[in-house]
């Protein structure tokens, strides 16, 4: 029945019918994790190789782990990548749970980016913080979807249920 906005529930902790634009929604937020884990893997790469460029959906406490690395020397570049990666695998579990609609998986990444927020603020990163905002707003958006999954969506042109006479 997709025409309606319903279906079956996909292998996650939901069961029955469910409403597929919140899915969606839920999905596109929980998607954020990954793109916040693999920008921030890329950064850390470009770092690590002399490069500028510098992705602001990534972390700011990779970035510091980097600065930190290249004063350590080739010692360093190794705990760069070994501490980075971590980080970047915690935010992928994130995105894993997320996307089962483990709604502890939103709050706690939510929770933790918002410190990386503040971080990237006391160092006057403006707009990578602005972006954080953003990105967090769409993860909130994926975390409040998750109660309204299992109610079905209403047919179009139905503002209230069909009362029987």
């Amino acid at each position: 029945m997709a025409s309606t906005g319903v279906a079956s529930a996909p292998s996650s902790r939901i069961a029955g019918p469910i409403n597929l634009a919140a899915h969606a929604r839920m999905v596109s937020g929980a998607k954020w994790f990954y793109w916040i884990a693999g920008l921030s893997i890329v950064n850390s790469m470009v770092a690590l190789f002399g490069g500028e460029l510098h992705f602001v959906v990534g972390l700011g406490i990779t970035t510091v782990v980097d600065v930190l690395a290249k004063q350590a020397g080739a010692a360093g570049n190794v705990l760069d990548i070994v501490i980075n990666g971590f980080v970047a695998g915690i935010f992928v579990l994130f995105g894993v749970f997320a996307q089962k609609a483990q709604k502890w998986a939103f709050v706690v990444g939510m929770g933790l980016y918002v410190l990386d927020a503040l971080l990237l603020l006391l160092v006057k990163d403006i707009f990578s913080v602005a972006f954080h905002a953003y990105a967090l707003f769409c993860i909130y958006r994926g975390m409040s979807a998750v109660g309204q999954i299992s109610q079905p969506a209403p047919l179009p042109g139905m503002s209230a249920p069909i009362q029987p006479r």
